[in-house]
């Protein structure tokens, strides 16, 4: 029905609306889980005309179910780290080229032409598991960037910064991308004043750290880099797009993806803008699993339809849809 170059040539609201409605219908009729899950809401394509009638699929459902709209095999399967005691959420892709296409132009929105830097990936705790979709993204990227100093580093800090503060001077445009706590290690290790690279956060203290604000977080990686701004990727295992935020935490989405925001109370309402609730995301990209998904981000989003990450629900405050269990 949709190639992932449909997807991708995506640009105007309109486009995403229609596409969106077209791609609910499908997925209703094509994917189990899904349309189970609407018609225990009583929602199916004859009643839900708008994307804010569209059923948001609770993301732990990733966790215990097969989220598939396709018979094709499967050609990866991306897995969550999860914490401790809890099962991690598995997304079965039959279709790599939706997850290439959306990251690469998703990327080159963004920053532009991926070979104008050189790609430095700091993000041991997902090297050191198998099934990481953020890892195929990142390795991709070195890949693309053509640079021989492109590449991972595992635990080698003394060696990462050593090659960040060459080709900083140098004057080659960098692009950092690390989880949240090893990046604080970094700059505990080295003190930088960087001025042609861009410092990407991840998110994810993995246990290692004490959780604190994003204000607190970006200021201090700004002081120990010596940069202006954080840039920061939010992504998922169950979603094959990304947003981005270029600093101070406010995100924006590429053309087939976009953010609601649900009632805390009453996860079938959809804020207005400004207000606080959790995180609904549509992603386009997800055609042969699902493109609607409730996360258990805590968000806000504005009329000019960028938004923030304002934190995650407790397994405690989550209410109705999510605690439904299909059989």
């Amino acid at each position: 029905m949709f190639t992932a170059e449909d997807i991708i040539s995506i640009h105007t609201t309109k486009e995403f609306h229609r596409t969106a409605m077209k791609i609910f219908r499908y997925q209703f009729e094509h994917n189990e889980v899904y349309q189970k899950y609407c018609l225990l809401l009583q929602k199916d394509p004859s009643n839900v005309k708008h994307l804010n009638e569209i059923p948001f699929l609770p993301i732990e459902f990733f966790k215990s179910k097969e989220i598939l709209s396709s018979n094709e095999s499967i050609q990866e399967t991306f897995t969550s780290s999860g914490t401790t005691g809890s099962a991690a959420s598995k997304h079965y892709v039959t279709d790599l080229s939706f997850y290439e296409y959306s990251f690469r132009n998703g990327f080159s929105k963004f920053y532009g032409n991926i070979e104008d830097y050189a790609v430095l990936a700091l993000l041991p705790s997902y090297l050191e598991r198998d099934g990481s979709s953020l890892i195929y993204m990142v390795n991709d990227l070195i890949e693309g960037s053509n640079h021989p100093d492109s590449g991972f580093y595992l635990n080698d800090y003394e060696a990462l910064a050593q090659k960040l503060i060459e080709l900083d001077s140098d004057g080659q445009n960098v692009i950092l991308i690390g989880v949240t706590y090893a990046l604080l290690d970094l700059i505990e290790l080295q003190k930088f004043n960087l001025k042609n690279t861009i410092i990407m956060e991840t998110g994810g203290m993995k246990g290692k750290r004490k959780e604190i604000i994003r204000e607190e977080l970006h200021q201090i990686l700004s002081e120990g880099f010596g940069v202006p701004k954080i840039h920061s990727e939010y992504g998922m295992t169950e979603l094959l797009s990304q947003a981005y935020s270029l600093g101070d935490g406010i995100f924006e989405c590429p053309p087939w993806m976009d953010i609601l925001i649900r009632d805390t109370e009453d996860p079938l309402t959809i804020l207005e803008d400004e207000r606080t609730g959790g995180i609904n995301v549509i992603d386009l990209a997800n055609f042969n699993s699902c493109s609607f998904i409730a996360t258990q981000d805590l968000g806000k989003k504005y009329s000019d339809f960028s938004f923030e990450v304002l934190g995650r629900f407790d397994s405690s405050d989550i209410r109705g849809c999510n605690l439904l269990v299909l059989e």
